[in-house]
Parts: structure tokens; sequence; C-alpha cells
């Protein structure tokens, strides 16, 4: 059920294409309105996106999560009209965004971003990041080398390569939630997930199944998640969209 068809992979691929120039857009908007001196909020971003995912023929079950500062150490918080924050300067701000093509067989694309709201961001910042992305990488790294091989993965394997790497950072207690999951018609979908924290997920990442790391660091003050989302082949894996290599910088002075 989780393996997917070329349909399903092209439909992904292509609303990757969509979804990754909507998250420039928000996160271009945000800059325009600090750089301007004009008010922006987490809810507008998020309507924004949503706005967009509309005109573009895709749809989402929920989300997305905009979220800035302690908002972000909260990985499943999501701005409402009610409950929603300014996003000013020197904010760390991260943006959670996933859709599919609004059609039945379309599959989910999942990302994650940040960017602080000013030209500089604090060491603290840019050590998380480093740290996060590091673990993102080594996961991937691990699932690549496998599929290469041919070699059998588990998913909790995929997990703790990710969990190492921020734990030997010194950062592990506060990654609390499991590397990924399985990506189909659901954006949480029915093939293993990179999970050995909240399960011990021995299931095979499997050939033609897709799914999400995204390691994160959840500190009172900010948090900072990095997620991609990678396809295993028949005899090799991708990163199926665009990478972060580093944190964004919204303004420029």
């Amino acid at each position: 059920e989780a393996r997917w068809s070329e349909d399903a992979y092209r439909s992904h691929k292509d609303a990757g294409v969509l979804v990754d120039a909507i998250r420039r857009s928000a996160f271009d908007k945000v800059s325009a309105a600090l750089g301007s001196g004009v008010s922006v909020t987490e809810i507008e971003i998020h309507d924004f996106i949503l706005d967009s995912f509309r005109a573009t023929g895709l749809c989402t079950d929920h989300g997305p999560i905009v979220a800035v500062n302690a908002n972000a150490s909260n990985p499943h918080y999501e701005p409402t009209a009610d409950r929603h924050s300014e996003i000013r300067r020197g904010d760390l701000l991260l943006i959670d965004l996933w859709a599919k093509f609004d059609r039945p067989g379309a599959v989910y694309y999942d990302i994650t971003w940040t960017g602080f709201c000013g030209p500089t961001p604090p060491d603290a910042m840019l050590n998380v990041f480093n740290v996060v992305s590091g673990g993102r990488d080594a996961a991937v790294s691990l699932v690549q080398a496998a599929a290469a091989e041919g070699r059998g993965l588990a998913g909790y394997q995929v997990d703790d390569a990710a969990r190492g790497h921020i734990a030997a950072a010194g950062f592990g207690e506060y990654f609390f939630h499991r590397t990924g999951h399985s990506i189909g018609e659901e954006v949480h979908g029915n093939g293993a997930n990179m999970d050995n924290y909240e399960t011990h997920d021995e299931r095979r990442v499997l050939p033609r199944t897709c799914f999400s790391v995204e390691p994160g660091v959840y500190l009172p003050d900010f948090g900072i998640r990095a997620e991609v989302n990678v396809y295993r082949g028949e005899n090799s894996a991708e990163v199926t969209g665009e990478i972060q290599t580093a944190l964004l910088r919204l303004l420029k002075s």
C-alpha cells in the first residue's frame, strides 16, 4: 500500500515544485513586510499559503505551521485567528507546509524551513540549525548508502542516525519526536516511519516508498526543524525537492 506508482511519484515531484515556490513566496512576503515596517502576523502568512495552494490546484488536510520563537518549539503549533503572534525583527520563523494535487491518487509533499528575521542570526540559532541539518543529512546519507548497496534498512535505524548526531552535539533531550513519517495519499502514510522514539519501527524502508526526514531541536525560546522528503527507488534514494543548507536571512540590514 505504501509503494508508489509512477503517476504518484510524478504527482509528488510536480507538487513539490509548486510548494517550494509557495514557501519562497511566503518568506519573501515576510521579508518585504519587515523591510517596509509593515506589521505581519503568523496567521496572515498561514492564510497566504492556503490561498496559494488553492490557486495552484493543491490541497491539504490541515496546517500549515507558521511559528515564531517559542511557538516554533511546539512541533504541532498552528496559528489561528484567535491565537497567533506578530512576526518581528529578530524573530526566528519556522514554516512547515504540506500539500498535494486535488485529484485521486495524488500524494503529499511535506517540508519545513526556518529563517531569521534580520541580517545576522545569533550564534545559538546558527549552531542549532547546523546541528539539526547535520542530523537530517546523516539520516539521508544512510538511506542513500543502503539503497545503492541493496542493503535492507529499518525505519528505526534511520531515526538512530539523525538522533545520534543531535545527541552527540548535546541536544538529544530537545529532540522529542520521531525523525520522520511515511508519505502517501495521506500526509502520514502507511509505510515505515523513521522512528525509534515513539515506537521501535522495524518495518523495512521499501523501494518505491517515500518518507519525511525532519529532525528538530526545540529550546525554550526557539525551535528549528529541517525537513525534506526522501524517495527510495530500486537502487538509489533521492531528496525530492530543495534542501535548506543555511538559516535564511530575511533582512539585509
